[in-house]
């Protein structure tokens, strides 16, 4: 059965050349998806398997406090800082599970090196090290992740549902989550204020 697939590996391969791994995916003003709308995701990873990325902006009503109580972590030494910080809703897929972006610094179990600045972990041992006063100096912690099949976003993109730009760690890391969406935005030269939900229609 492999041969039967070999004639496809090319034409996959040629329409995968667009890598937005370390990009902000910026949902348009006009994109009235309720999961999506207003968004900035982060993605972390663009291959031929599709994109996985993490929703910066739309925080949920549980803070780091609340989800070490629930998933039953004792904190040693105090949250250092993070104790209110609230956890994001990083987008649909697995919304019953954590999800760190984080600087890079110690190993852990099952932990993706986006760039030199920025590390995608989904194993608990980050939110251990965290308790045990250990943990990396910048993180995002989210429930849920967001995820595309391979040429569905590329083709979201050309419907012109999102804007793409180069990450920045400042914008996911220290800035306050409500400029987090115009911050992404500039990064482009675009005033959001600029942009109605009419562009495009003219």
């Amino acid at each position: 059965m492999q041969d039967a697939g070999d004639p496809l590996e090319p034409f996959g391969a040629a329409s995968s050349t667009l890598n937005l791994a370390n990009h902000f995916l910026i949902a348009m003003p006009s994109m009235q998806d309720p999961v999506f709308g207003g968004t900035v995701v982060y993605v972390c990873e663009h291959n031929e398997n599709g994109v996985l990325g993490v929703v910066i902006n739309k925080p949920t009503d549980m803070t780091m406090h609340t989800l070490f109580e629930r998933i039953d972590l004792k904190v040693d030494h105090g949250l250092e800082g993070h104790d209110d910080e609230p956890i994001m809703f990083g987008g649909p897929v697995q919304d019953d599970r954590g999800f760190v972006l984080h600087t890079p610094g110690q190993r852990y179990s099952s932990s993706l090196t986006v760039t030199k600045d920025i590390a995608f972990t989904t194993s608990i041992d980050v939110l251990e090290a965290v308790a045990a006063g250990d943990g990396p100096p910048r993180m995002l912690v989210s429930i849920g992740y967001s995820g595309w099949s391979p040429g569905q976003l590329e083709e979201e993109i050309s419907r012109n549902g999102w804007l793409t730009v180069g990450a920045d760690p400042e914008i996911l890391f220290n800035l306050p989550i409500e400029e987090r969406y115009t911050a992404a935005m500039r990064l482009l030269g675009i005033d959001p204020l600029m942009l109605t939900s009419e562009a495009g229609h003219a």
